[in-house]
C-alpha cells in the first residue's frame, strides 16, 4: 500500500466513490471506529451549545464529513456497526446507488427529532458530498478546499452562520488555514469546536490560530482508539512520526492502533 507523507497508507480512492461501500469496506477491516466514540461527545457538547446560547436548532458544520458519517450517527442515531452492514454486508453488494440512497432515505425520514439540529458538512470530495446530500445526512455541503485558497463569496455565505465546528481525523491534513478561514467567514461570530485529532499531529498551531481570534482551548483528558495500523510500515513510519514530536507510544500506538485527542475550543467570556 502507498504511504503518504504523513506516514499513513493513503486511502484517497475510499473518498471518492460514488457511494460509501467502498469507504466502509475499506475501514471495517482496519476497526475504524472513531466516529462511534466522538458521538457521545458531540451530543454533549451540542446540548450545552443549546442551554448556554439559546439556540433551538443549530448549524454543526462537520469538517471532512465524508459521506456524512458524523450526521448519521449524531442527527439521525445510527452507529457504525449499522453503516458497516449497511454498506458492507451481503445485501449491499447486491444493490444500486439508488436502491442505497432510497434506504438511507428512509432512515432519515424516520427520524423526526433530527429537525432540531441542521448538519453543514465541508470536504473536498464532490463525490461524498454528494451522497450525503442525496441520502438526507446533509442539510448543506461546502464542496471546497480551504487549505488552499479562499472560499467563494457563495461558500462564505454558506459557512456565516455556523454555531458549532467538529471533526473527527481529518485535522493534520486540514490545517489552521482551513479553521482560520472558517472563522473569518462568520463576520465576527465565534461558534464553539471539538476536534478529535491523532497524536501524531500537533495541535498547537490551530490552537494558537483560535487564540489570536480570542478563543480558549481545552484538551479532553481522554484517549481515544481511531483505528489499527494497516501495515507493519505504517506502524514503524507513524512511531517514528510520534518519537520525533516528542509523543511516547508506549502502551498506545505500539499495541497497534492510532490514538488520538479531544481538543475543546469556545471564545473567551
Amino acid at each position: 500500500m502507498r504511504v503518504d507523507t504523513t506516514g499513513k497508507i493513503s486511502l484517497d480512492h475510499i473518498y471518492t466513490s460514488p457511494d460509501p461501500r467502498a469507504y466502509f469496506g475499506t475501514l471495517r477491516e482496519l476497526d475504524y471506529n472513531i466516529p462511534e466514540l466522538a458521538k457521545p461527545h458531540f451530543r454533549r457538547f451540542i446540548a450545552e451549545y443549546r442551554q448556554a446560547l439559546g439556540v433551538p436548532r443549530p448549524t454543526v458544520l462537520d469538517i471532512g464529513c465524508s459521506y456524512g458519517i458524523n450526521a448519521a450517527l449524531v442527527k439521525y442515531g445510527a452507529t457504525m456497526g449499522e453503516l458497516y452492514d449497511r454498506y458492507g454486508g451481503r445485501d449491499a453488494r447486491r444493490r444500486t446507488r439508488a436502491t442505497l440512497l432510497a434506504r438511507d432515505r428512509e432512515l432519515t425520514r424516520s427520524h423526526e427529532t433530527a429537525n432540531d439540529l441542521r448538519f453543514l458538512g465541508l470536504d473536498a470530495s464532490e463525490e461524498a458530498l454528494s451522497y450525503a446530500l442525496e441520502a438526507g445526512f446533509l442539510d448543506g455541503a461546502v464542496h471546497a478546499d480551504l487549505e488552499n485558497g479562499d472560499p467563494t463569496d457563495e461558500q462564505r455565505a454558506q459557512l456565516a452562520g455556523t454555531d458549532l465546528v467538529i471533526s473527527t481525523g481529518c485535522l493534520g491534513y486540514v490545517t489552521e488555514r482551513t479553521i482560520s478561514r472558517i472563522v473569518e467567514a462568520q463576520d465576527g461570530r465565534r461558534p464553539w469546536m471539538a476536534h478529535f485529532v491523532l497524536r501524531m499531529f500537533p495541535f498547537d498551531p490551530i490552537a494558537d490560530t483560535l487564540a489570536a481570534a480570542g478563543y480558549e482551548t481545552v484538551r479532553h483528558d481522554g484517549l481515544f482508539r481511531q483505528r489499527r495500523f494497516a501495515t507493519p510500515q505504517e506502524r514503524s513510519l507513524v512511531l517514528d512520526r510520534l518519537a520525533a514530536a516528542g509523543v511516547d507510544p508506549a502502551g498506545l500506538e505500539t499495541t497497534g492502533w492510532f490514538y488520538a485527542r479531544l481538543y475543546i475550543s469556545k471564545p473567551c467570556t
